[in-house]
């Protein structure tokens, strides 16, 4: 979570300089967070029924997916707006959806990774009917983890939302970082009611946030947009909308 950080910390000074290697950077550490939960996972599964949760299910679900490298999904908004073939300027005039879960103590979670909902559906949802579906497990299996997923996340809203809105499928985007944060939460909470000790600086660091301070409210939703009109970085300023 700290080298996370820290990429985020430099992105804007390196992306000036080398836009591809500051966002490969961002991409790369948060692929390197999901796999630490998923070790998190292999440790602490006796402790925590991570598919009894939509969240930490859904954490898990993209780490496997992103790890096996199988399909094209995934792929983050930054990667898709400035690395794809003709870059930003293929966006202009074009407007994308981002969805996000609030906090329950008001304040936000400052850092984002937005992956578009459609990837979800297609890697998670039996009845779409996708060559990118996770077949891992039965399909009953996958149809209830879906289910779970998609009810405790809320995210027959964002599909509303987008369709209200007219907002392209492929244009909308939920916003995987409150998530996180919210398994994070649950699996130390879980570990500290067991007595595990959390040792060294990171994991002290860590340990007060994740389990007395955030609070990720998974039923409710922010909606922002950008609108890319051509005014450089004001363009990847999201504007709220209702």
């Amino acid at each position: 979570m700290r080298l996370y950080v820290e990429a985020h910390l430099r992105f804007g000074d390196l992306f000036k300089v080398d836009p591809e290697e500051a966002i490969d950077n961002i991409d790369r550490a948060f692929e390197a967070k999901l796999e630490a939960f998923h070790s998190l996972y292999d440790v602490s599964k006796t402790l925590f029924a991570y598919f009894d949760d939509g969240d930490t299910a859904l954490i898990i679900a993209i780490r496997n997916a992103i790890h096996h490298r199988d399909h094209p999904l995934f792929r983050s908004l930054r990667r898709r707006l400035y690395l794809d073939e003709c870059g930003v300027d293929r966006w202009l005039g074009a407007s994308f959806l981002l969805a996000s879960h609030p906090t329950l103590h008001g304040a936000p979670v400052w850092m984002s990774h937005h992956v578009r909902l459609d990837d979800m559906d297609s890697r998670l949802d039996p009845s779409r009917a996708s060559p990118y579906l996770d077949t891992g497990a039965g399909m009953a299996k996958i149809a209830g983890r879906f289910e779970l997923i998609d009810r405790q996340l809320a995210l027959p809203a964002i599909r509303r939302f987008r369709d209200r809105h007219r907002f392209p499928d492929d244009q909308a985007y939920v916003d995987l970082m409150p998530i996180f944060v919210s398994a994070v939460c649950k699996v130390f909470k879980a570990m500290k009611h067991a007595g595990i000790g959390f040792n060294r600086f990171d994991a002290r660091t860590y340990l007060a946030p994740f389990t007395s301070e955030l609070e990720i409210d998974l039923g409710n939703h922010d909606f922002r947009q950008l609108r890319m009109r051509g005014w450089g970085a004001l363009d990847l300023m999201p504007i709220p909308i209702e």
